[in-house]
């Protein structure tokens, strides 16, 4: 995993902005850094049981649903269409990103090469990342059913906004 300090590397994904979205859109990390810090909650599959309480969990923060200043991504190795799926039965209201062939979480130290006989899959991790593409906070498992202590990434956000 990439340590707090370090320059997160940059990505450009193809995603779905909310569960009320039929179309698929590009994000840039820089570009979105131009705007606001970025939040990146790297999570292992749409609709495992672990993962869905994980999103649920960070879209049902309250410092996060009204506050902005800072953009959340869910980025897994799902596809787009299982994404738009996931987003839609479980009301999210946040951009799903497809790393399709692993190559973020890779580039994040945050990939199993091989996780229940399926490759290239996302660990659960997330990032607090700044405007200056810093990274400043970072946290990562390899149990997937450990859940983020999310008071630590609240604090790391309000530390940059």
């Amino acid at each position: 995993m990439l340590s707090t300090g370090t320059q997160a590397p940059d990505f450009t994904l193809p995603g779905i902005e909310s569960s009320h979205d039929d179309e698929i859109h590009l994000y840039g990390l820089s570009e979105r850094l131009s705007e606001t810090p970025v939040l990146l909650n790297f999570y292992l599959f749409d609709f495992h049981p672990a993962c869905t309480d994980n999103l649920c969990d960070l879209h049902d923060l309250s410092w996060f649903t009204v506050d902005d200043s800072v953009t959340v991504f869910g980025v897994s190795t799902d596809r787009i269409f299982s994404h738009r799926e996931f987003g839609q039965q479980q009301h999210l209201d946040l951009p799903l990103l497809s790393d399709s062939d692993g190559s973020v979480a890779e580039s994040y130290d945050v990939l199993y090469q091989e996780f229940n006989d399926h490759k290239r899959i996302a660990k659960r991790a997330v990032f607090v990342i700044d405007t200056d593409q810093v990274i400043k906070y970072a946290w990562s498992t390899d149990e997937p059913s450990d859940q983020p202590d999310w008071e630590p990434v609240q604090e790391a956000v309000k530390a940059i906004v």
